[in-house]
């Protein structure tokens, strides 16, 4: 099995360029309405949505005002404070600022689709500093 990551945006082309900018990721395959960045262990699909309409039958429609949802990516990186500046510099929104912990250092943030996401630096161990 493999894991494909799907993100819905309301302008295909600023999505694109906002992802290849601020993550370094490139172009695959192009589809009606889809665009496929790789560059990361999992390819990411941008799938051109309008806003307000129907996430799923009978659900909620499409708002790409900041919201939160219980799934969200991080993006693992080897620079944290260079990976920031060229997601700031691409569009993100900073939400809370480097953060130590006993695994590395993370930062939260916002694309310009209210998608947040996280920039992540491991040190020592990784996860493992902190794994039971």
């Amino acid at each position: 099995m493999s894991v494909l990551i799907n993100i819905d945006v309301d302008n295909l082309e600023k999505a694109t360029r906002f992802y290849c900018q601020a993550l370094g990721l490139t172009v695959g395959r192009r589809f009606d309405g889809a665009a496929e960045l790789l560059g990361r262990g999992a390819p990411i699909y941008l799938l051109e949505k309008a806003a307000g309409t129907g996430a799923f039958p009978g659900g909620a429609q499409r708002d790409y005002r900041r919201h939160w949802t219980p799934v969200h990516l991080d993006f693992a990186v080897g620079d944290l404070p260079d990976a920031l500046v060229r997601a700031e510099a691409a569009g993100a929104k900073l939400e809370h600022d480097i953060e130590a912990k006993a695994w590395g250092r993370i930062a939260m943030l916002a694309d310009p689709f209210g998608n947040g996401f996280c920039l992540i630096e491991f040190t020592g161990r990784g996860y493992d500093e902190i794994a039971l």
